[in-house]
C-alpha cells in the first residue's frame, strides 16, 4: 500500500506542476478570466484544489478547531501554485517516513459539523483521486481558452516516464 500511495503522491506533484506551465504560457489575465465550470476560474480551482489538501492534512494531524488559509487567500498565481506545490509535498514527504501501520490507522475528524472516522490510506486515496478529478476540469478550461497543446497527466504516462 505504502509504495502505490508514494506512486500516487509523486503523480499528483508531477501532474499538476505540467498543467500549471501550461496554465503559465497564457496571458495573465486567463488565469482569473471566468470560465464554466464548478470553480468560476483557472485561480479558483487551483485555491479549491490547495484548500482540499489543507484541511484533510489538518484533518489528518488532528486540529481541532482549523482555521484554513487557503479559502481567504488573495495572492498572486505564482504564490497560490507555491502553496499548493508545499501541501503537495507536504503529503508526498509524510507518506514517505509513515509506516504501514500509520497508513492502517484509522481517525476521526468532524465534517459539517458531524464525526466521521477513516482510514489514513482511504483518506489519501480521496485526496490524489480529488485532485485528479479537478486537473481534468482544469484542461476543460484550458481547451475552452483555445489552448490545443495540454500535457498528458494520466498515471500511465507517469509510470511510463519514470
Amino acid at each position: 500500500m505504502k509504495e502505490l500511495l508514494q506512486q500516487y503522491a509523486a503523480h499528483n506533484i508531477w501532474a499538476t506542476k505540467l498543467l500549471i506551465g501550461a496554465i503559465n504560457l497564457l496571458p495573465e489575465e486567463n488565469y482569473t478570466a471566468a470560465i464554466t465550470s464548478s470553480f468560476p476560474s483557472l485561480y479558483k480551482t487551483i485555491q479549491h484544489m490547495w484548500l482540499a489538501e489543507e484541511v484533510w492534512w489538518k484533518r489528518h494531524k488532528l486540529v481541532e478547531h482549523i482555521i484554513i488559509e487557503s479559502e481567504k487567500f488573495e495572492g498572486s498565481f505564482t504564490e497560490l501554485v507555491n502553496n499548493l506545490n508545499k501541501q503537495s509535498v507536504q503529503w508526498k514527504e509524510w507518506i514517505d517516513g509513515c509506516t504501514e501501520a500509520q497508513l492502517q490507522h484509522v481517525f476521526a475528524f468532524i465534517r459539517q459539523k458531524e464525526q466521521f472516522k477513516l482510514p489514513t490510506y482511504q483518506m489519501l486515496l480521496h485526496i490524489f483521486n480529488h485532485a485528479t478529478y479537478h486537473r481534468g476540469q482544469l484542461v476543460t478550461m484550458l481547451r475552452n481558452l483555445g489552448v490545443q497543446k495540454i500535457p498528458s497527466t494520466d498515471f500511465s504516462t507517469f509510470c511510463m516516464l519514470k
